[in-house]
């Protein structure tokens, strides 16, 4: 390969064969099971990363089943995201996210910085309530039960819900192990068709592991539950800060 080849073609690892497409990412009937607890305050503010702000003291819990993702195939993710403001503006950081599929680790962390790692997830619907799971390597994480389709909530405010903002922390290192790449992203799904959304009564249990610490925002107490079934887009999305840049004079 020449130079010009390869400057032509590189756009993922490996260069002879991307574990990815290019984005954007078409998914149809992604299922949502959104899970929002209180938590500890102090807890939170810890691991929220300057410029953004800690809005309310709640945790979003997500489990997230993608059976039909372009270029993705069939995976399940759950993690953790965050309620913050960034310059005034309300918005989400996702903190923590396990998922059961290679390519979508790959493209989440190297395209946007999500903190994706490989885990077990599953969303399951047992007689009438969605039972939620998460096992990293065999071990129990976290379990989320939700009432199946047990109160319909209104479309159009939950494709608003899913446009929301949301912010990523990228780090990527240099071959002498410093970050080469830190900074803040933001992106935003878009050509979200919201296809049913719920509420009900719910539950949520977080276990302490030592490689998937999703424990550490212990939960106070259940605040709300909300299953969505929606098509969306994910695109590319900007960057908008640079931990790496020169102070402002």
């Amino acid at each position: 390969m020449t130079e010009d080849e390869i400057r032509a073609s590189a756009y993922a690892m490996p260069v002879s064969s991307p574990a990815y497409p290019k984005p954007p990412f078409r998914f149809i009937n992604r299922e949502f099971v959104i899970i929002a607890y209180r938590t500890d305050p102090e807890a939170l503010a810890q691991v929220i990363p300057a410029p953004l702000m800690p809005a309310d003291p709640i945790v979003k819990y997500e489990f997230i089943k993608m059976p039909d993702s372009s270029g993705l195939g069939d995976y399940t993710e759950s993690g953790q995201v965050l309620p913050v403001t960034y310059q005034g503006a309300p918005g989400g950081f996702t903190h923590a996210m396990y998922l059961d599929s290679e390519a979508g680790i790959a493209s989440g962390r190297e395209i946007w910085g999500f903190p994706k790692m490989f885990a077990q997830p599953k969303v399951e619907v047992r007689n009438d309530a969605l039972v939620c799971t998460l096992d990293y390597n065999g071990v129990r994480v976290a379990t989320g039960t939700m009432a199946y389709k047990y109160q319909a909530l209104d479309p159009v405010a939950m494709a608003a819900f899913l446009t929301t903002p949301t912010f990523l922390l990228k780090v990527l290192p240099h071959v002498d192990g410093t970050a080469r790449v830190c900074e803040l992203v933001r992106y935003a799904p878009s050509e979200v068709t919201v296809k049913g959304a719920w509420t009900g009564p719910a539950s949520l249990e977080l276990h302490p592991h030592c490689l998937a610490p999703v424990a550490k925002l212990p939960v106070r107490g259940v605040v709300s539950a909300t299953h969505i079934l929606a098509d969306l887009t994910l695109s590319c999305g900007e960057v908008v800060h640079d931990y790496l840049a020169p102070p402002a004079a």
